[in-house]
């Protein structure tokens, strides 16, 4: 099983399929509307608009995991961060990205790319996963970095073939 394989929904709860992002490298996301990393929408929307002539998909997922700092549905989130931020790229259905009910996608990314001393849990919101266009994962981004740390290993992974 890759990444490409596990079942999404949209923000709007319509099925969001994987399988049809193959090729291309995404960045996934868990995003929250009241953090203080919340500003970094925009800069996730700067490398989405820069990079997605070359095959490159942000997914933010919203969670409310973290000190309940995205309390609002999954579709008044996605009017917040268009309102707000600017943000066109995927906004999918919130998660739990630990614990029992975590979202499948979520446990095989921990599993992938482990943080921290290589602990298995996500810690805060706006963590990120960059995914080849082969469905390995490349990279866990921690919170705090942000567009200039991406960059570098972006442009990388969009130059392999």
């Amino acid at each position: 099983m890759t990444i490409h394989d596990h079942d999404c929904r949209t923000h709007g709860g319509e099925p969001f399929n994987l399988r049809a992002l193959r090729g291309q490298v995404l960045l996934i996301v868990n995003v929250a509307s009241q953090c203080g990393f919340t500003p970094q929408l925009r800069d996730l929307e700067r490398l989405y608009r820069r990079y997605r002539e070359r095959g490159f998909m942000v997914l933010g997922f919203p969670c409310n995991q973290f000190a309940r700092q995205s309390p609002e549905s999954a579709r008044d989130f996605c009017t917040f961060c268009s309102r707000e931020y600017g943000v066109t790229f995927p906004l999918m259905e919130k998660v739990k990205v630990n614990g029992p009910q975590a979202h499948p996608l979520f446990v095989e990314l921990k599993h992938k790319a482990p943080g921290v001393l290589g602990t298995g849990m996500i810690k805060w919101n706006f963590t990120k996963f960059l995914v080849g266009r082969d469905g390995r994962v490349i990279r866990r981004f921690s919170p705090r970095d942000g567009e200039a740390a991406l960059r570098e290993a972006l442009e990388q992974a969009l130059d392999e073939t």
